[in-house]
């Protein structure tokens, strides 16, 4: 069952929520739901979005479908696919991130251009 809907442009996805950051991601919650005009780098789109919590996981390769939050810049994250920073097919951030949730199907991001609005929303 999902926990999030997301909205980027004309696409809907949904995505649950990971085990890995419990604060930032009860941060997340209570902001929700949260909007931007995301950057594009890569197969990745961030926007701004400031969180009140600490991380407790944090990496630089995260798997595909991964949406986590950017600390030090204060920015949501969406990973689909490789990076500028990657080495091979898996994602890489540009510094470490820390994991918040999971989008179930990237699929419609596939043909995405460029960089994109992003609403995130709980599922009722």
């Amino acid at each position: 069952m999902s926990d999030l809907e997301l909205t980027v442009d004309d696409r809907t996805l949904e995505a649950e929520w990971l085990e890995d950051n419990p604060d930032l991601r009860g941060a997340l919650v209570d902001v929700l739901p949260v909007e931007g005009q995301a950057a594009r780098w890569g197969d990745e789109l961030y926007f701004d979005a400031s969180l009140d919590g600490q991380p407790e996981r944090t990496s630089e390769e995260v798997p595909v479908g991964t949406i986590a939050y950017w600390a030090s810049g204060e920015a949501i994250a969406l990973f689909w696919g490789p990076t500028p920073a990657s080495t091979d097919e898996t994602p890489k951030a540009a510094a470490p991130v820390a994991p918040l949730a999971r989008i179930e199907d990237v699929r419609p991001l596939a043909d995405l251009d460029g960089g994109a609005t992003v609403q995130i929303e709980p599922v009722e």
